[in-house]
């Protein structure tokens, strides 16, 4: 079994310290459009992401099976050299766009990724709010297995994926050099992505490479001021509603869907999703009255 370190467990002092100094850095100086710190919202993104490193821990094992299982079927072998390491990475990435776009357009994984969009408010701190359900996201990442590549290695590319966005959660950070936003995924384009406004949604998906949504029509640049959190907030700092507020909503659904086809659409179609309204049958006509029989005089 290949062993490699846990990334982003070692990372999570840096994390922590770098929420501190940005915290400071907004108490020094904040500019007028900058949303900034807020203890509430803090304290929740810190409890998710908490709770998402317990949660993770479950969701590993029956995924490390499944990848395991279609490792050992498939005839192919990707080895780690210096050369293949960064064909992997990209591999990761591409796969990662998919899910991604994914989780925002099926209802079902939504409610998974939506934890992530909650805070109406984006620093450093709301890369760490993240899911306990995280297990949906396995899926997309079949391709690579059965390419070859090790389970343990597509794994720690996600690790690394992960990493790399911690610090693109920022306001302070204004646009990069071109040939840098050109290519990369930076806090100007995930600014964008986390923006409820009409022209900003499902807009932005890359992990590492903003190329993804330049090659597949999903990417806005940032332009207008950016209004954080969900188009319909949810109002709350209990984690418990934050993890898990969807799925009560489309469980609702279910219960008052007519058929199995409307309960498909809840569950596979989009946020937001409802079938359209049947038109009620036209009321007819009342018929015309027959002429009256003339009576004939004798």
């Amino acid at each position: 079994m290949k062993d490699f370190p846990d990334i982003i467990a070692w990372s999570i002092p840096a994390f922590l310290l770098l929420v501190v100094l940005e915290r400071v850095s907004y108490l020094l100086h904040r500019d007028d459009d900058e949303v900034g710190y807020g203890a509430a919202d803090t304290a929740t993104s810190l409890a998710m992401g908490l709770g998402s490193v317990f949660t993770d821990l479950l969701w590993k094992i029956p995924i490390a099976a499944a990848y395991a299982l279609l490792y050992a079927v498939t005839p192919l072998r990707v080895a780690e050299l210096w050369w293949t390491w960064p064909l992997i990475v990209l591999a990761q990435d591409f796969c990662y766009y998919w899910s991604h776009r994914g989780h925002h357009v099926i209802r079902i994984l939504w409610a998974t990724h939506v934890v992530h969009h909650s805070s109406q408010r984006f620093n450093l701190s709301t890369a760490l709010r993240q899911p306990w359900t995280s297990v949906t996201g396995w899926v997309f990442y079949i391709p690579m297995i059965l390419l070859g590549v090790h389970p343990a290695v597509v794994a720690f590319a996600g690790s690394v994926n992960l990493l790399y966005q911690f610090w693109i959660h920022t306001e302070r950070i204004d646009k990069l050099p071109r040939w840098y936003e050109a290519v990369f995924n930076t806090p100007s384009h995930h600014r964008v992505h986390h923006a409820s406004q009409g022209g900003y949604l499902d807009r932005n998906f890359g992990g590492i490479l903003i190329v993804w949504d330049r090659l597949f029509g999903t990417f806005a640049p940032e332009r207008e001021r950016c209004v954080y959190g969900l188009t319909k907030n949810i109002e709350t700092h209990n984690p418990l509603r934050v993890a898990f507020h969807e799925y009560v909503s489309i469980a609702r659904d279910l219960r008052t869907a007519a058929g199995w086809r409307h309960r498909a659409g809840v569950l596979l179609r989009s946020p937001g999703w409802q079938p359209e309204a049947v038109p009620a049958p036209a009321t007819p006509a009342p018929a015309a009255s027959a002429p009256a029989t003339p009576v004939t005089t004798r």
